[in-house]
Order: C-alpha cells, then sequence, then structure tokens
C-alpha cells in the first residue's frame, strides 16, 4: 500500500543543520512490529507514524519509535510531526495552535510560521542524582570533579539526567567511555554556558553502551527538561537559545520561552527535506 512520506529537518538553521525525523502519514493498518522494523530501517534517531485521533480534542494522533523502541513522547518528533502533517493537508481547529495525541497525553504545539514550538510536560522524575551514579557518569564523562557543577534527574519520559558542566569548551570536547560505568540504559545530557554568539547554553545528549546512535544532533525533550531544571534553579531566565550539535557538525537551534503562569515552550524551524511516498 502506498502512504505519503516526509523527513523534517528540526530544529534546523539552515538546510540539513538539524535533527531528521522521518514521518509516515495514513499509518491505519500498519502493526507494531512493522512500525518498529521501519523506524530502524530509516537509522535515524526517530520515526513516526501518524493517525487518525482518539478524542474529541486533538488535530492528530502519533506513535513515535526511537529504532525499535516506542517512546510515549518526544521532542523533536512532537514538531516534527506536526510540520508533516500541516504539509499533508492538516487543518487545525485553531489557527495557532496545535493538539497532538500521544501515549503521553495531549501536548500543545504552537505555530507561527515555520517556527513550532511544543509547552514543556511535566517531568517524572527530579532530584538529586545519587552519589555513587554521579561518580559513574563523571568518570564515562571523562571530567574533573571541578568541571562537574552539578547533576539532576530531568526525567520527561525518555529518562534524562541533566549534568551542568563548567564551559562550553568541556561540552564540546567531550568524547564519552560509553563501554565504561555500567549506567545500562541511562540517557545523560550535558549543558554548560555558550561561547557562542548566538546561543547562551552548549548542549549534548548521549545514550549508553549498545546504541546504534550514542549522541542525538538536537534533542526536545532534553532542552525542556535541562529549561525546566535551569530556570527552577536560577542558573538561566527565558528566553534563552540553546546550541546543540556543533560537536557533529550540525547548527541546530533550540529556543525556550515563557508564559506569564510559568509554563516554558520549547521550539525552533522545522522544514520539509523530503517529500514523496513508501510502499509499506
Amino acid at each position: 500500500m502506498s502512504r505519503e512520506f516526509r523527513q523534517i529537518d528540526v530544529f534546523t538553521t539552515g538546510p540539513f543543520t538539524g535533527n531528521p525525523l522521518a514521518v509516515v502519514a495514513d499509518a491505519e493498518g500498519l502493526d507494531e512490529d512493522t512500525m518498529r522494523r521501519f523506524s530502524a530501517w530509516t537509522n535515524l534517531s526517530e520515526c513516526t507514524f501518524l493517525l487518525p485521533p482518539t478524542v474529541p480534542e486533538a488535530d492528530y494522533r502519533v506513535r513515535i519509535f526511537s529504532l525499535d523502541t516506542e517512546l510515549p513522547f518526544a521532542g523533536h518528533p512532537t514538531l516534527g510531526t506536526a510540520r508533516a502533517w500541516l504539509d499533508l493537508g492538516g487543518r487545525p481547529a485553531r489557527d495557532d495552535l496545535l493538539i497532538q495525541e500521544c501515549p503521553a497525553g495531549l501536548i500543545r504545539v504552537r505555530r507561527d510560521g515555520d517556527t513550532l514550538a511544543f509547552a514543556a510536560p511535566p517531568r517524572l522524575r527530579t532530584g538529586p542524582v545519587d552519589p555513587q551514579l554521579r561518580e559513574a557518569i563523571r568518570r564515562v564523562l571523562g571530567v574533573s570533579e571541578q568541571q562537574l557543577v552539578d547533576a539532576s534527574w530531568a526525567d520527561n519520559g525518555p529518562g534524562w539526567i541533566a549534568v551542568l558542566l563548567d564551559s562550553a569548551e568541556t561540552v564540546l570536547s567531550l568524547r564519552p567511555e560509553l563501554t565504561r560505568g555500567g549506567l545500562d540504559d541511562l540517557k545523560v545530557g550535558v549543558v554548560a554556558p555558550a561561547a557562542d554568539g548566538d546561543a547562551d547554553v552548549e548542549v549534548r545528549a548521549f545514550f549508553s553502551a549498545g546504541r546504534a546512535l550514542p549522541e542525538d544532533p538536537v534533542t526536545g525533550s532534553l532542552n525542556a527538561s535541562v529549561a525546566q531544571w535551569l530556570t527552577e534553579t536560577g542558573r538561566l531566565t527565558a528566553p534563552y537559545v540553546a546550541a546543540q550539535g556543533t560537536a557533529m557538525g550540525r547548527r541546530g537551534r533550540v529556543h525556550v520561552d515563557a508564559d506569564s503562569d510559568g509554563t516554558l515552550w520549547i521550539g525552533g524551524e522545522a522544514k520539509v527535506a523530503v517529500r514523496g511516498s513508501l510502499e509499506i
């Protein structure tokens, strides 16, 4: 069966500078095994499947896969799927707001031209990291105790631990030994004040050993939970801009804004890179 397909460049600042996302439209009838196999075949960090919503409040429903693992929520797939849905002719009930249905619930997505932003979801786990785990992470990252300023759980679904380092130079110089430390399936995001004049912080996202993609180019969910952590602790105020992907030759930019009620919005440009169809 032929199905519409889009590949979206998310958090981009120019052609092919962001994080690519594969989006399969009209996914009714696809079983979970087929979704998992196709997502792994794309070899992208995530692939999504568009489905009709099951609740009247939602504009569309999405299932999100990271290779062969389904995720309840993820940031760059949320923005990329919203862009694909609009490109496929989707019309939201409100001009400036889309409502996405996913296993994590209903996610609000703001639209302003090519820029899309999602409301940062609540974190499932916060608080200090156990000293033994913190030390294991420090050894894996290869940084000194002086370079590791702080660490906290920042899990909004994927399982993130956020690590604050002393400088962008330290962040960009990291060559983690991902086979050390016995971190199992933990996901570690690192952040530090940026040296680049068009960004306020430099971010990188690492996965533990055994992952096909050990580093993610630009990560919406991590930036959402890091933003909540940094603003709550008074280390940063919104609006601000995060740079990510620098060490991988990308130039992703994540824009963080805040409403008067404290809601943080995580956004960036999302553009269609590939239009086509699939026989699946």
